[in-house]
């Protein structure tokens, strides 16, 4: 399996050059089958040995990630707040003002996790989701993923170049830190679960405590 990444990539960049890693990259935005902590210290590794230049890859990545996240912030918007809050009313468990409380929320530190979760990998491609949602100012997203994107490019390419033929090692530390984080993922989406269910049935609780206070009172 690594090896026929490693030979599509390398395909990529020898056809495309650093068209290919913008590709790459766009496609890993969009559906993450290819990681960028894979793709990236590869083309920094290509770089040294003369096949790609190494600012054109930077460029071509960071063309790619800005890519994929404009067409994911478009899907948000798309969606929008209404339909979201139509489909949390009909949702088990959720409810219209959920999706208040969320955008709420993103609006006060939507800003913050646009930048950061460029880096912090399971979250870099979905925060531009609720971005589009929330209709954060089309400028400020991109600036804010412009300077996130550029950050995780830069470093995992500049790391493949000083590692050199070592460059797959980039992507194994990587991959035990994404552990680490798919697992926090995991246990807080468990978390929220077991509140939303608490939640409903204090909610049930609570209106059938009113309507037989009702009947008695009638």
């Amino acid at each position: 399996m690594f090896d026929s990444l490693v030979d599509w990539v390398v395909s990529l960049m020898d056809t495309l050059g650093a068209l290919g890693v913008g590709l790459a990259i766009l496609i890993e935005t969009v559906f993450p089958p290819i990681p960028s902590e894979f793709v990236l210290p590869l083309a920094g590794f290509s770089s040294t040995q003369g096949e790609l230049n190494v600012w054109a890859a930077f460029i071509g990545a960071t063309t790619g990630s800005m890519l994929g996240a404009w067409l994911l912030y478009w899907l948000g918007a798309v969606v929008g707040a209404e339909r979201l809050r139509a489909i949390a009313d009909r949702m088990w468990l959720t409810e219209g003002e959920d999706v208040d409380k969320a955008l709420h929320w993103f609006g006060k530190y939507g800003e913050a996790s646009i930048l950061i979760g460029r880096v912090v990998p399971g979250v870099r491609s979905l925060v531009s989701i609720p971005a589009g949602v929330h209709r954060t100012g089309l400028l400020k997203f991109s600036v804010l993923t412009l300077v996130g994107s550029g950050v995780w490019n830069g470093v995992l390419i500049w790391l493949g170049v000083a590692l050199g033929e070592n460059w797959k090692t980039v992507s194994d530390v990587i991959d035990r830190y994404s552990s680490w984080v798919y697992v926090a993922l995991a246990l807080a989406v468990v978390a929220f679960v077991v509140f939303l269910v608490v939640r409903d049935r204090r909610r049930k609780a609570a209106r059938k405590r009113t309507e037989n206070t009702h009947r008695t009172a009638l």
